[in-house]
């Protein structure tokens, strides 16, 4: 992916408002800034290719933020900023390693606000905390916590996924490396306390932010995994093995998933989506808890509508894609999960997140 691609995909997360075909739009661009290359020079074809993908997706104003004249990455509007709540009695990952991927709704490490930006946080039961921060305007810096050596290998940052391995057993030695599968990207491995091993990657070549990124970390404390939503009584048997929350692009886009096992061929995903700037969702075709719902076609997905600029599904009959077997979770626990859930009254006010 070049660094057009990446500015590409960062701008369109920014001011999403449904499905984005990004590989469309960057076919678009790329069409568009050949023609222009035969008589303009290189930069300039490249920044109206950007103008001519945004625009597709219909980014309104006097300039691609709505600010006179401005590109959106050179704004210096603030970004407000969302620090998830503290886990109340829970000690942080230095204290109590073991702790770590055991429960999917705290994670174990911090960052300190003054020095850091969140952009995200994931937790994976019994795998990994992961804690995505900008420094000071900065791009993505994404750090993976885990009890083992063997971190996920696949990584997603800037909504690009890569793989990131080591040949042979992988060096926590604090050491800035270039990261494989790459082109600019740069790794570093280390263990914040015995017991504990911790990964930092980046896409591009910046030894000081990602230094700097590492320094804004705090071992010493315990966070909720919060979001704009809270589920209710899970179904029977069922349990949260993730939580991932997405703030990237807050307050104008905010994202958030639960993944739910019961068995290993029993999962379901509740999603949520907020943008600001999107409608409102009224197709119908049954009701949960009072507030209109519609089910797929497949019957395998509800989603309450009717929220303003918000969707939230809950997907019960994936990944089969040919005959589902029996033992999968059923329509009706799925309403029943859906009819129990909070939401936020206002998703750009962290506060009230639970």
């Amino acid at each position: 992916m070049t660094d057009l691609d990446q500015q590409i995909t960062r701008t369109l997360r920014q001011r999403a408002e449904g499905d984005v075909d990004i590989d469309q739009l960057l076919h678009t661009s790329r069409a568009r800034g050949r023609r222009r290359q035969a008589h303009r020079r290189v930069a300039a074809g490249t920044a109206l290719s950007l103008i001519g993908a945004l625009g597709v997706v219909g980014v309104t104003g006097t300039g691609l933020d709505g600010l006179t004249s401005r590109m959106p990455w050179t704004t210096a509007a603030p970004t407000p900023t969302v620090v998830p709540p503290r886990a109340d009695g829970v000690p942080g990952a230095a204290a109590d390693p073991a702790l770590v991927g055991a429960d999917p709704q705290v994670l174990h490490v911090g960052v300190d606000p003054d020095r850091a930006r969140y952009l995200g946080w994931e937790v994976i039961r019994d795998q990994v905390e992961t804690v995505r921060l900008s420094v000071a305007g900065s791009e993505e810096v994404r750090i993976d916590v885990g009890r083992s050596i063997e971190l996920p290998s696949s990584v997603t940052i800037d909504g690009a996924s890569f793989e990131v391995t080591e040949p042979g057993r992988p060096n926590f030695d604090g050491a800035v490396r270039p990261a494989s599968g790459m082109a600019r990207g740069l790794v570093k491995l280390w263990q914040p306390v015995p017991g504990l091993y911790a990964r930092a990657v980046m896409l591009h070549g910046d030894r000081a932010v990602l230094n700097q990124a590492v320094g804004a970390l705090r071992w010493k404390e315990a966070r909720r995994c919060a979001a704009p939503l809270r589920l209710g009584a899970l179904p029977e048997g069922a349990r949260v093995t993730v939580c991932s929350v997405d703030i990237a692009s807050y307050p104008r886009l905010v994202t958030a998933r639960f993944a739910l096992q019961r068995s290993p061929v029993e999962n379901m995903s509740v999603e949520y989506r907020y943008a600001s700037r999107a409608g409102t969702y009224t197709e119908a075709d049954r009701t949960i808890a009072g507030r209109p719902a519609l089910l797929s076609a497949k019957g395998t997905r509800l989603e309450l509508v009717g929220i303003p600029r918000t969707r939230l599904t809950a997907d019960f009959g994936w990944p089969w894609d040919g005959e589902r077997p029996a033992n999968i979770f059923t329509e009706a626990e799925a309403t029943a999960l859906l009819a129990q859930v909070k939401l936020s009254e206002d998703p750009t006010k962290p506060q009230s997140w639970e």
